[in-house]
C-alpha cells in the first residue's frame, strides 16, 4: 500500500511540474508581407528561414500574394525574430495588418 501511495504521489508531482509550462504557452499566427519574393524558389527560402526560428510550429509562403504565414509559440519567439529571419535570408518583411 505504501508503494502505491508513493507512485501516485510521484505521478501527481510530475504532472504538477509539467502542466504549468504547457498551460502558459500561447500559439499565435501572423502574416508577413514579403514583397521581394519574385521567383519560384523564394517561398522555399523564406519558409526554411522561418522554420529555423526556435518556437515556430509552422510556416508557409505564398509567392502570388507575396506573404508568409507563421504559427509560433509566443513564449519562445516574437514577430521581430520572424522579420529578422526573413531579412537575414535576403527577404525583408513587415507584419501585414
Amino acid at each position: 500500500m505504501k508503494r502505491i501511495h508513493l507512485s501516485t504521489s510521484s505521478a501527481i508531482l510530475w504532472i504538477a511540474l509539467l502542466l504549468p509550462g504547457s498551460a502558459l504557452a500561447e500559439m499565435k499566427t501572423v502574416t508577413l508581407s514579403v514583397p521581394t519574393m519574385n521567383c519560384f524558389m523564394c517561398p522555399f527560402t523564406v519558409r526554411s528561414a522561418l522554420r529555423r526560428v526556435p518556437g515556430v510550429a509552422d510556416a508557409s509562403a505564398d509567392l502570388g500574394a507575396k506573404t508568409a504565414t507563421v504559427k509560433f509559440d509566443t513564449d519562445k519567439t516574437n514577430v521581430q525574430a520572424l522579420i529578422d529571419a526573413t531579412t537575414g535570408a535576403g527577404y525583408p518583411s513587415t507584419l501585414k495588418q
